[in-house]
C-alpha cells in the first residue's frame, strides 16, 4: 500500500491546507518540476530500501548532502564557509569508507539509492526556491504539489496492484486500524509541513543534514539489532566518521555566522501593511 499511502497523504494535505485560488497554467509553471521530483524521490527510495541493509542505506543517503550543497550554489547562488564544506566532505569520506568495505555489495541497490539522493537534493532545493512569497509561498507549495500528485499516485497504485489490495483489505471496519490509519495521514502531513518550515526558515542543506543526524539512531539500532548487517572494521569506522561529520555541521551551523537569519513571514503580513510599504 505504498503508493496508496502517498495518495492518502496528498488528500490529507488538501484537507488541512487553507485553499487558495487556482492559477491554472501559471501555477503549473511555478510548481514545475516539484511533482516529478517528488514521484522520482519516492519510487527510487522504495526500490533502494528493499535491496540494501538499513545501515548501508543510511550511509549512502548521506550523498544527498553534497548534492544539496552543490545545487544550492548553482540554483540559489548561496555561499558556504570552508568549515561547512569540510564538515560535508567529512560525511562523504565516512560514506566512501563504509560503502567501499560493504560486504553485501548490490549494484542495483546502489544505483537506486544514488538516484534517490539526486531526487531528494533537487526536491529540497527547488522547494526552497518555490517557497518565495513572490512565487507560491510555503502553503502554496504543499497545497498545489498535493493537487498534482493525486492523479499520478492513483495511477501508480492501480498499476502496482496496491489499490486492489487496499480495497480488499479486511480491517477497514476495525476501529483501531481506522484510528491508526487516520493518525498516519495526519502525521504524514505534519512531517511534510515541518520539513517545509525547516527549509523556509533555514536552508535546504540544513534540512538535509538534520535528517542525516536523525538517522544516527537508525544506523546504530540497525547495527545492534538488525540481522542484515555484516560487520567489518572499515565499515564501522566509516559509519562513525560519517555521523561525526553530521554532528560537526550541526554545531557549525548553530554557533557560526552561517546560522541563517530568521526570515520575515511575508505570507502572514497584512495586505494593508504591504500596500503601505509599496507606496512608501
Amino acid at each position: 500500500m505504498c503508493s496508496g499511502d502517498y495518495c492518502c497523504c496528498s488528500r490529507t494535505i488538501l484537507l488541512l491546507t487553507p485553499t487558495s485560488s487556482w492559477q491554472g497554467n501559471s501555477c503549473t509553471y511555478k510548481l514545475f518540476p516539484l511533482p516529478l521530483l517528488y514521484v522520482g524521490n519516492h519510487i527510487s527510495g522504495l526500490s533502494s530500501t528493499s535491496k540494501l541493509s538499513l545501515p548501508m542505506f543510511t550511509v549512502l543517503r548521506k550523498f544527498t548532502i553534497p548534492l544539496t550543497l552543490f545545487l544550492e550554489v548553482i540554483i540559489l547562488r548561496k555561499h558556504y564557509s570552508l568549515n561547512i564544506i569540510v564538515s560535508v566532505f567529512a560525511i562523504i569520506l565516512g560514506a566512501f569508507i563504509a560503502a567501499g568495505s560493504d560486504l553485501s555489495f548490490n549494484l542495483e541497490g546502489y544505483i537506486f539509492v544514488f538516484l534517490n539522493d539526486i531526487f531528494t537534493a533537487a526536491n529540497g532545493v527547488y522547494t526552497k526556491q518555490k517557497m518565495d512569497p513572490k512565487e507560491l509561498g510555503k502553503y502554496g507549495v504543499l497545497f498545489y504539489n498535493a493537487c498534482f500528485m493525486i492523479i499520478p499516485t492513483f495511477v501508480i497504485s492501480i498499476s502496482t496492484g496496491d489499490l486492489q489490495q487496499a480495497t480488499e483489505f479486511s480491517h477497514w471496519r476495525n476501529i483501531l486500524f481506522i484510528t491508526q490509519f487516520l493518525l498516519s495521514c495526519l502525521l504524514g502531513f505534519l512531517l511534510m509541513y515541518s520539513t517545509v518550515l525547516c527549509s523556509y526558515y533555514n536552508s535546504a542543506l540544513t534540512t538535509t543534514v538534520v535528517g542525516a543526524v536523525k538517522n544516527i539512531s537508525i544506523a546504530y539500532i540497525g547495527i545492534l539489532f538488525g540481522r542484515d548487517y555484516i560487520f567489518s572494521v572499515l565499515n564501522f569506522i566509516g559509519l562513525n566518521i560519517c555521523m561525526g561529520g553530521g554532528v560537526m555541521y550541526t554545531f557549525l551551523t548553530i554557533q557560526g555566522p552561517e546560522h541563517p537569519k530568521q526570515q520575515v513571514d511575508e505570507e502572514n503580513i497584512p495586505t494593508d501593511t504591504k500596500l503601505e510599504s509599496a507606496i512608501a
